[in-house]
């Protein structure tokens, strides 16, 4: 490829969030945050700021064990804390915009430690009964590892901090780092700006009332091909239409968007079509016995919906996505993260290097800037060796002093290479899609074969090899939301170190609770206990889908059950994209996750490229601050419907509150009035309605 056209496709690939194309070549340097980098009389750090963090960081991280343990879902936390810190804040004497934000960096790292945790630790009670499994799932075991690894993730992001949200600040927007950066400024200047935010705010708050609660419209409209059609079996186009991810896809743009959702389009009508075509059910059932999915192929039930009667599917594209493709795509984003991480080590090295050097000199702290001034580098490497000291002194973790000393070396290594990952994972499409439970299988991968070369296959190596997973995934979703919190601090002039002793005090608060809720939800009623229950988690009520699969793989590896033949076809997937010259890792994460996500997002990329198109048709100004009207209203749409997601969460874990919600639902009366088709439509005609007037918000900034 010729120089320029390098150059052109480079500018072309990732278009940062409110800056027109003309301004990627942007440096660094010229960047002017709000508060600028010479004003240090602006209060920040301060016991105001730091309690009341604290505290969303427990209520967040709370209501994030709940929704993950219930549906394997969970919900962004930084911009519905700064937005409640705005309101709140006001109401106790006022703030200032760098104290907002040590309340949301703080809280955030509630949610996001409460997802890593969630998705893997609850596999400790799906091991091989000799593994003795069960008896780690303990208080302080998961105390232990939740801190730990949410510490292992901040630390990892300061010396990565530079490379990737510095110096690639034109590259990697960080959707909902910019947007709560956009929140932030405009409450602090208020007038439009704050108005068109809290507009959003509130359309999304309602929209997603109207869908979570009254069930007015349908949260996931679906058009799906049977499978007795003779052309196009168990194809698959839907999508979870909730303003969150319609704002996300504005905010990431149309090339990132149309990435990622080619990745799904792949899967879900390309991939599952072909399998549902050639392989019998029963063979689909027998793979998700395997997997764990399935009790047996005489027994009913999985998510695809098995009738051992009738040797059907309720749902075959479901069954296929869960026996094949999401070990397709954990292959695919394995891959591309390694592809990643080869392409960043310049980048990263130099970070290293500049630390080093600032460290050397002696006088880093002083000549910095406040901006730029992080922890010493001396703090992570001392923290990253303590974490595998600590590691092999606790005896109620599993394996020897030995086994557990190899654990903590293990869990340095790989929660490097996937903090790094997920950092620009999160850079491209944001913490909320943020694949962790696939990065997650690639740890699991790697370490089973560590073990496996070692000859650690016995049922005791299981629970050891499941420490190792969930603390990386731990360290791997704390770090997405760390660097999205980086990403705000960058825009909006905060002290890095600030942030960074936040985020490990927000880290110690939601340890303490996320083992206090695990274990509050996994007590059976006595009436359960005389059944012979003794878990809550793993049955109906709180399923905990990941740390199932989590379980399931690390059998499969370590009793060499493992399907490799499906991990291999993702990681050439990831390599033909390469060739291709499209960002690998983009499209390896749309091939994970359900269509469902990448869609919406996907039209919330479109409008954001319709309203530039026909902008620039007109000859209009293009919309070029991130504090244009299409940006904010965007950034409110992710606000309130993360925001109504929380709030439906909290009051669902009262079984008298959830009942009386339950009530108000008029679902049941639409089907009965209008069928399940013309509900779905009545979904998509709300959705539709939400696109139009974000595309009308987005084109005052043009007509300005």
């Amino acid at each position: 490829m010729p120089e320029a056209a390098k150059t052109e496709a480079a500018r072309n690939d990732v278009v940062p969030t409110g800056i027109a194309s003309s301004e990627v070549t942007q440096t660094a340097a010229e960047l002017q945050p709000y508060i600028p980098s010479e004003r240090t009389d602006v209060a920040e750090f301060t016991p105001k700021a730091i309690g009341i963090g604290v505290v969303f960081g427990i209520i967040f991280g709370a209501a994030t064990v709940y929704l993950a343990l219930k549906a394997g879902l969970t919900v962004s936390a930084s911009i519905p804390i700064a937005v409640l810190a705005i309101s709140l804040l006001k109401k106790l004497g006022g703030s200032t915009i760098l104290e907002n934000n040590v309340v949301q960096t703080i809280g955030s790292a509630g949610e996001s430690i409460a997802a890593g945790v969630v998705f893997t630790l609850p596999g400790f009670l799906f091991l091989s009964t000799d593994s003795k499994g069960s008896s780690f799932f303990e208080y302080w075991t998961i105390f232990t590892l939740a801190l730990l690894g949410g510490v292992l993730g901040t630390l990892m992001m300061v010396p990565l901090r530079r490379s990737l949200i510095v110096k690639e600040h034109a590259n990697l927007p960080y959707p909902e780092g910019t947007a709560c950066a956009s929140v932030l400024i405009a409450g602090e200047k208020g007038g439009d700006l704050a108005k068109i935010a809290f507009q959003g705010v509130g359309f999304a708050f309602v929209y997603a009332l109207a869908q979570k609660i009254v069930k007015l419209i349908a949260e996931t409209p679906a058009l799906v091909t049977k499978q007795t059609n003779k052309f196009f079996p168990s194809a698959t186009l839907n999508g979870d239409i909730t303003p969150e991810y319609l704002g996300v896809g504005y905010i990431v743009g149309p090339k990132i968007a149309g990435v990622l959702v080619a990745g799904g389009v792949l899967a879900w009508l390309g991939l599952i079509p072909l399998l549902a075509s050639v392989v019998p059910p029963d063979t689909i059932a027998m793979q998700l016995v395997k997997l764990g999915e399935l009790k047996s192929i005489t027994s009913p039930g999985s998510s695809g919906g098995w009738d051992p009667v009738t040797h059907t599917f309720s749902n075959t594209a479901v069954a296929i996505y869960r026996a094949y493709v999401r070990q397709i795509g954990a292959g695919a984003v394995a891959a591309g993260g390694f592809i990643t991480l080869l392409k960043t080590l310049p980048t990263i090295i130099a970070a290293f290097k500049e630390s080093l050097a600032s460290f050397k000199e002696g006088t880093g702290a002083v000549a910095q800037k406040r901006t730029e001034r992080d922890l010493p580098i001396t703090v992570v490497l001392f923290g990253s060796v303590g974490l595998v000291l600590v590691m092999a002194a606790l005896p109620f973790l599993p394996g020897t002093v030995f086994g557990r000393l190899l654990l903590g070396v293990l869990i340095v290594v790989f929660g490097f290479f996937f903090v790094t990952v997920a950092s620009r994972i999160v850079g491209i499409i944001g913490s909320s899609s943020n694949p962790i439970s696939g990065m997650t299988i690639a740890t699991l991968m790697a370490t089973c074969l560590i073990f496996v070369g070692i000859g650690w296959t016995g049922d005791v190596y299981q629970p050891m090899a499941l420490c190792v997973g969930g603390m990386v995934c731990i360290a791997a979703a704390n770090a997405g939301a760390t660097s999205q919190d980086l990403k705000t601090g960058y825009l909006v002039g905060a002290t890095p170190r600030a942030q960074q002793i936040g985020l490990m005090i927000g880290a110690v608060a939601a340890a303490i609770v996320i083992g206090l809720t695990m274990k509050l939800l996994d007590t059976p009623t006595e009436a359960l206990r005389a059944q012979g229950v003794e878990h809550m988690i793993g049955t109906a009520a709180f399923p905990a889908p990941q740390g199932t699969l989590m379980a399931t793989l690390i059998k499969g590896l370590l009793s060499f059950n493992l399907d490799w033949q499906f991990v291999l076809v993702g990681v050439f997937l990831s390599v033909t994209m390469e060739l291709c010259g499209v960002k690998s890792l983009s499209f390896a994460v749309g091939a994970y996750l359900p269509l469902s996500t990448t869609a919406p997002i996907f039209v919330g990329g479109a409008i954001k490229g319709l309203s530039d198109y026909m902008a620039a048709r007109k000859g209009e100004h293009v919309e070029e601050s991130e504090l244009g009207p299409g940006n904010l209203f965007s950034t409110g749409l992710v606000a309130g419907g993360a925001l109504a997601g929380v709030v439906v969460a909290i009051l669902s874990v009262n079984e008298g509150i959830s009942a009386a919600i339950s009530k108000l639902s008029v679902e049941q009366a639409l089907h009965h009035t209008v069928g399940e088709g013309g509900y779905q439509l009545i979904g998509v005609l709300a959705f539709a309605f939400m696109g139009f007037v974000l595309y009308r918000i987005s084109r005052r900034a043009s007509q300005a």
